[in-house]
């Protein structure tokens, strides 16, 4: 059973359909990514999963029941709209946001600093909001979400507005939040942390998904089925016509590296075996498995 579960759930404003009946289960103490092109309908399920909007048919389940608001300070949501009053001092906006969640001000105090030790920021607390650089205020906003241990994190494109240093810290403290048992979905374009960071995914396009699974299981299932071996030899690789056949094969001074396509029926470890038999020196062996940016695009464009 999933900490979330959408059985059939739409969404239409107007004439518009936002969401045309989304079916998804997001599995507990996983990262779970949600991607699609602007107006797929992502930012759409995750106001509705936070009650913020109401579904027009459909229902979702929180831990195997009905969602209620209660459910809602259970979870940490930081949305792609940032929202800090500017006027306030950090502090006093961290506090505010705690207690929303319904940490008292002692406990949120207590848990805030160890925020902001972490992040080095312990100066910042009497700053008013207005005086944050960009990145400084996300790292800010990025606290105010967590710091009530929810048992689920939303993170609308946690990484936007962030140098490569910042994201890099941001992209630990999700890993170590998982680590801690937390179920966090992510929605981005960011493809590279996707793969770096997802375990499932769900690809959205005109308000319905696409493709779910794990994100290993996606890759392996539209990949060529190609692998890259790196041997020394006099002599070029030959096709064999069992298990696999030569794409490309670039020779520098004696050492090739080569593409082969396995045939429908070929293991990788029968390959392996094929091409040691034409007495061949193997450096190295992979399979090539495909981006997801490249399954994202394909998948998108077979659907336009």
């Amino acid at each position: 059973m999933g900490i979330i579960e959408c059985i059939d759930v739409s969404k239409s404003f107007g004439e518009k359909v936002a969401l045309d009946h989304v079916s998804l289960e997001i599995p507990k103490g996983k990262i779970f990514g949600l991607l699609g092109p602007n107006g797929a309908g992502k930012t759409t399920l995750i106001r509705i999963i936070n009650r913020i909007t109401i579904p027009s048919g459909g229902s979702i389940l929180f831990d195997g029941r009905p969602i209620t608001q209660d459910d809602v300070a259970k979870i940490g949501y930081l949305p792609e709209e940032r929202g800090l009053y500017r006027k306030m001092t950090v502090g006093d906006q961290a506090l505010y946001f705690a207690q929303l969640k319904g940490m008292s001000r002692r406990e949120a105090i207590m848990e805030l600093k160890k925020w902001f030790q972490r992040f080095g920021i312990e100066s910042w607390w009497n700053k008013k909001v207005e005086e944050l650089s960009k990145g400084m205020a996300q790292k800010v906003q990025f606290i105010t979400t967590v710091v009530h241990k929810p048992s689920l994190l939303i993170l609308d494109e946690p990484f936007s507005g962030f140098d490569p240093v910042n994201a890099q810290i941001i992209r630990e403290e999700i890993l170590r939040l998982k680590d801690e048992g937390a179920t966090i979905i992510l929605s981005t374009h960011n493809m590279e942390s996707v793969e770096e960071l997802c375990d499932n995914i769900a690809l959205f396009n005109k308000s319905h998904v696409v493709i779910t699974g794990g994100v290993d299981e996606i890759r392996r299932k539209y990949g060529n089925n190609n692998v890259e071996i790196v041997y020394t030899a006099k002599t070029r690789l030959e096709h064999d016509p069992k298990t696999f056949k030569v794409l490309s094969d670039q020779d520098e001074c004696g050492r090739h590296t080569a593409v082969l396509a396995l045939e429908p029926d070929a293991e990788a470890n029968d390959v392996l075996k094929a091409v040691m038999e034409q007495e061949i020196a193997v450096n190295s062996f992979k399979e090539l498995v495909p981006r997801m940016n490249d399954i994202f695009i394909k998948l998108v464009t077979e659907e336009e």
